[in-house]
């Protein structure tokens, strides 16, 4: 197992490089190349990745809790069981990433971009998604629980068997977004235009 913890390795190249169940706790590998890396099972936590390139890259299982990853680039990262809890992706291109399963819950995800991600069944309870654009994600049963939607876009996204209890969606756009059977309870805010179908299709428990 490769360690690099606590090293500083500001804009290092590891592109395309095996980093299976590396050790990179505590490390600095902000505006690093770590495209098409795999680092599945990779040890991360309270890593500096702001600013990173991690397009295409395998994050499998990697534990990412409380790293800072503002402004990283994970395009169609493979971030399935990942751990992201209490991490900060603000700004964060997660563009057709998969993040079935994914932990991410208390993470900062303001403004980030989640054009058609896959977040089937992740746990993004009382995570931060003011601003975000979740147009033709996946959410299906997904845990939104006291999670903060405001102003995100979700056209035509699959929030169905979603848990929105306590969720904030004030001014989100759910235009042919799917909300079928996702739950509310009294403490959810819906937005204004919400049509009478998709609430009529959703489950007050």
């Amino acid at each position: 197992m490769k360690n690099y913890a606590n090293a500083d390795l500001l804009r290092a190249n590891f592109k395309g490089e095996s980093l299976r169940e590396a050790n990179f706790n505590g490390t600095n590998l902000s505006e690093a190349d770590l495209s098409e890396a795999n680092l599945a099972g990779a040890d991360l936590i309270e890593a500096d990745l702001k600013g990173a390139n991690l397009k295409g890259a395998i994050l499998y299982k990697a534990n990412l809790e409380g790293a800072a990853l503002s402004g990283a680039d994970l395009e169609r990262a493979n971030l399935r069981w990942a751990n992201l809890s209490g991490a900060n992706l603000s700004g964060v291109n997660l563009e057709g990433s998969d993040l079935e399963e994914a932990n991410l819950e208390g993470s900062d995800l303001e403004e980030a971009n989640l054009i058609e991600a896959d977040l089937n069944w992740a746990k993004l309870g009382g995570a931060n998604l003011s601003g975000v654009n979740l147009e033709g994600a996946i959410l299906k049963g997904a845990d939104l629980e006291g999670a903060n939607l405001t102003g995100a876009s979700l056209k035509g996204a699959d929030i169905s068997e979603a848990n929105l209890k306590g969720a904030d969606l004030t001014r989100a756009d759910l235009d042919c977004a799917n909300l079928n059977s996702a739950t509310y309870d009294d403490f959810t805010i819906l937005p204004k235009n919400i049509s009478s179908g998709q609430l009529q299709s959703m489950t007050k428990v």
